[in-house]
Order: C-alpha cells, then structure tokens, then sequence
C-alpha cells in the first residue's frame, strides 16, 4: 500500500480505502470523511471522523511504523468495548472492526463518538470541570471501577482474556525482566522487587483489570459522571485492586506532585481524596481493601519500570527526544521508587 498523500490524508489513513471501508461496514457512513486527530490514546492514532452527513465515529489504530507483536491489539480494545456493551460499564459503542492490513497498513476498529471531556491535565480540568462536579467525577470513577470489578468476566464472554490467577506476581516478573532489560540502575527499586515479592496480597477474585485506569482513559459527562471508560489495549484478567491502587498512586492531591509519565489534574481543589476514594470504591464493593498500601506501592514501582524502559529507548536513540525532557524521566524512576517504599512502609 502506497503512503497516502494529500492535506486530506492523515497519518496512518489511506483516504480512498478507508472511504469505501466505512460505506461498506459503518451503517448509513456518507463519504467523503474528514479526520481530525484526537489527543491522548498514548500513541496509538486516535481520529474523530465526520462523514457528509455530519455523523460523528471515532477511529482508532496503531502508531505507524515496526510494532511488536503484542503491542497496539486493537482488537484485543474492540473485543472488550463489544463485550461490555449493556454491562452498566460505561464505553464506547462498537461499530466495526477491520482485520485487512491491506485497507490503511494497520488494524483498526471504529467506535460510536461519546459526548464529553478527556480530562488529561489542569488546563482540561479547569476548562470543562467546575469545581462543584469535580467530587462526584472522582466518586464515578470509583463507582465504574466497582462495577468492572464485579462483572462475571465468563458471562460477558472475557473469560479467555488471558490467565486468571496470580496476577500481581506474574506482572512484578514481567516488568522486573524489563527493567533489568532496560539498564535499571536504581539500588532502591531492586530492594522494592524482592520486598513486594515476600507480601504479594492473596487475589480475592478473578476479574477484569483494565490496567491503566484513571481520569485520563476516560470521558467525563458534563455532569461530572463518567461517560465512558476508552483505551482497553492492555485490559486482561487478574485482581481487581490493581487497578484501584493504580487510580490512587496516580491520584495527586493539593500540593503533591506525583512523578509519573501520566498527567495527574486531581490535585486542583474539589477532588476527592486518596482515603474518600477508597472509601468510596468499598461502599461498591465486598473486597477487602486491608492491603491497599501494598497495591499502591507495586503501582508506583511498576510505573517505576516503565519509565526506565521509556528513558532506555531515549537514551538510546530509538525513540526521538523533541520537546521530551529525557532526564527527568531518569529522575521519576527513583522518586517513584521513593514512593513505592513509603506507601509499602504505611501497612
């Protein structure tokens, strides 16, 4: 497939095929369409896309370029918005997904376009959340994340996803062979795996985890509820307070900056608190939530790991550093390890 061109043509969107795609799988889509990149979505290409008749989808497929082979699975995203349609989890609808590499050089699915904000960082909070809302926008969260939790994941038909038990040991693994892979060099973090290694928690329950759940993977309604939980690329099956000790090591509050690749906007006045949070996640839920300081601490060193792996690849050339403070993102890998330890010290 040629490279599109054009001031029409889009990264990653070849025009003409994804044009009779659409006419051919996109009930009532009326070419021509008009892209326009969405922000977030990691770096996945995200597009929301307008047809002639004024209806508005969503686009989404993988960054141009080699990928690895378990990296960007769009349809491993498409497979669970499908699945959790009518669950009382909010998402996206699904449209179609598109399996022909032939059609724009990747994989790709569309989804329904939701009304609503992505609140990434403080000036999209200040902008579209008003301080009086945003109490009940940290309460949704939790609320959306309970219900997840609670999903029979063999009933909506996820119960294939992947391994069911065992699920924080075997990331601790995963991301700790990453990290040595990646030059780690941080005595603290080293000290941290083996600690959490002897105090893995007992998984209460198989569920599905989304595994990068917070504010920024979601659209916020203009009520201050959560309209729809997006960027499913990683979700797999596992312990459910992953995912609720991930929300709150990414979880700023007034005066704190959390050292993280991800934004944090939760620090500006009206959130919640880490503790309500919680609080508020066991009011939904039957979980013991005893040993939240230890999920809280495997959150800041796993992200510590992935930050090491993001520097490595700078470093090393593989990634270009334009406008990217590459040694800050050295420097977050031993705050984060400092975290972990003070989150594991509090039990």
């Amino acid at each position: 497939m040629t490279a599109p061109t054009g001031p029409e043509a889009p990264e990653g969107i070849d025009l003409a095929n994804v044009e009779a795609w659409y006419r051919a799988n996109i009930a009532g889509a009326a070419p021509p369409l008009h892209f326009e990149r969405l922000a977030g979505g990691h770096s996945n290409l995200t597009y929301r896309v307008t047809d002639a008749n004024g209806a508005v989808t969503v686009l989404r497929r993988p960054p141009m370029g080699e990928l690895l082979p378990s990296a960007h699975d769009m349809f491993r995203e498409y497979r669970a918005i499908s699945a959790l349609a009518g669950t009382g989890v909010p998402v996206a609808p699904s449209l179609g997904f598109c399996d022909d590499l032939g059609v724009t050089g990747g994989r790709f699915y569309v989804m329904g376009f939701v009304q609503g904000s992505v609140l990434h960082d403080h000036a999209d909070v200040e902008a579209h959340l008003p301080e009086r809302l945003r109490d009940r926008a940290g309460r949704s969260l939790m609320e959306v994340a309970a219900a997840m939790h609670a999903l029979d994941i063999d009933e909506i038909g996820l119960g294939d996803l992947g391994k069911r038990e065992e699920y924080v040991g075997r990331q601790m693994n995963r991301w700790y062979r990453q990290y040595q892979a990646s030059r780690g060099s941080t005595p603290l973090m080293d000290e941290l795996f083996e600690r959490l290694s002897a105090r893995v928690p007992a998984q209460q329950r198989a569920s599905l985890v989304h595994g990068d759940y917070r504010m920024g993977n979601t659209i916020t309604a203009a009520d201050g509820n959560v309209a729809a939980v997006l960027d499913w690329e990683i979700c797999t099956l596992g312990d459910p307070l992953a995912d609720v000790g991930y929300l709150l090591a990414m979880w700023a509050e007034p005066g704190e900056t959390v050292t993280t690749t991800a934004t944090c906007p939760s620090a500006l006045p009206g959130f919640p608190s880490r503790a309500e949070l919680l609080e508020h996640y066991g009011r939904h839920s039957a979980l013991d939530l005893s040993d939240m300081p230890l999920y809280v601490a495997f959150s800041f060193w796993k992200v510590g790991c992935i930050n090491q792996g993001v520097w490595d690849r700078y470093d090393a050339g593989q990634k270009e550093a334009h406008d990217v403070d590459v040694p800050a993102i050295r420097a977050s890998v031993d705050r984060l390890a400092e975290l972990a330890d003070e989150a594991l010290r509090s039990l």
